[in-house]
């Protein structure tokens, strides 16, 4: 046999011994035990992530459910504070009408009672005219006496008809 023959055989006892060792003190079960527990480590931090994950999902649904509820809510208020706004406009419209109506309704009195006191006044000033006119009238063609009480019956005869 050559030397590189040898070195071959010896390489390959070697290499069966170290296997036989390798056998003898366990090592092919100290190794499949040390995937077996990282391939459970693995499997058990997968399984953690799925959990973490579906804990997620639900979490990120409640959070748009309380979302839309939010701004469900919010688009309530603002239709109702729209509403009231809507009511209270509407309200202070009428109340100026009413307002307004009632002003009215007063200058028209105020221009109604104007009218009839100075319808009163012409009317006086026309009697007192009328009894003027009257009384010089009379002054000149009757005399002193008959003058003075014709005079009153007819101031007496025109106060009770102008009354």
């Amino acid at each position: 046999m050559d030397a590189t023959s040898l070195a071959t055989v010896w390489a390959t006892v070697a290499l069966v011994i170290f296997l036989g060792v390798a056998v003898y003190i366990k090592v092919p079960g100290l190794i499949a035990k040390a995937l077996d527990a990282r391939a459970a480590k693995i499997s058990n931090e997968l399984e953690e992530a799925r959990r973490l994950r579906e804990e997620a999902q639900q979490l990120l649904g409640e959070y748009q459910k309380k979302r839309k509820e939010a701004e469900q809510e919010a688009a309530d208020i603002v239709a109702a504070a729209k509403r009231e706004a809507d009511l209270l406009a509407a309200e202070a419209h009428k109340k100026t009408e009413d307002y307004v109506a009632r002003r009215t309704a007063l200058a028209e009195q105020k221009i109604g009672q104007a009218e009839r006191e100075a319808v009163a006044e012409v009317r006086a000033s026309a009697v007192d005219i009328a009894v003027e006119a009257a009384r010089a009238l009379l002054a000149g063609k009757i005399d002193a006496k008959a003058g003075a009480d014709l005079f009153k019956s007819a101031l007496q005869d025109v106060k009770a008809k102008l009354n």
